[in-house]
């Protein structure tokens, strides 16, 4: 079997001005890399065979920092990119309330057939290992989402660098 840490990067500048980043890389503010910092220091001492994050900047740095004491690369994929959010992207959240979703936005089958390419992945690549993995809020949610065989909304949120361990 192989385990999974899944982990949200830390925060972003956007997360904290309430902008949907979607597929845009993003960049870390202080906050995100001290969280990082956090999560690197709780887990330096856990046997992790494998750093994997989503190809976007935001996930790869956080994952760059947590890997620091292991002294391993970090593998990117797309796979684990955050929600295509079309129309959206860029805007400020709280004023997409009540407005019409663009056609152009990613959908949950869309994103959970991705969740499960990315676990299939997983598991034929590092069959039996340890992995730690950095995607994002709603991509996180999908590998939930199939790994539980639950709705997307029965999957509670995750927070920055908040981390959660799966058993694939």
């Amino acid at each position: 079997m192989t385990t999974l840490y899944l982990v949200r990067h830390g925060e972003t500048v956007d997360n904290k001005a309430q902008i949907m980043q979607g597929q845009t890389n993003g960049q870390l503010n202080e906050t995100g890399r001290e969280q990082a910092r956090e999560v690197r220091d709780k887990m330096k001492d856990v046997a992790i065979d494998a750093f994997v994050a989503s190809d976007l900047w935001r996930a790869v740095e956080t994952c760059t920092i947590i890997a620091e004491p292991h002294g391993q690369q970090v593998v990117t994929t797309p796979l684990l990119r955050e929600r295509d959010w079309g129309g959206f992207t860029g805007k400020f959240i709280p004023s997409l309330k009540g407005r019409p979703w663009p056609d152009d936005v990613e959908t949950l089958d869309h994103m959970k057939q991705r969740a499960q390419a990315f676990m299939a992945w997983l598991r034929d690549t590092y069959p039996g290992k340890t992995v730690l993995a950095v995607g994002h809020g709603i991509m996180n949610k999908a590998i939930q989402s199939v790994y539980y065989d639950k709705p997307m909304n029965e999957i509670e949120k995750m927070a920055n660098a908040e981390v959660r361990k799966l058993t694939l």
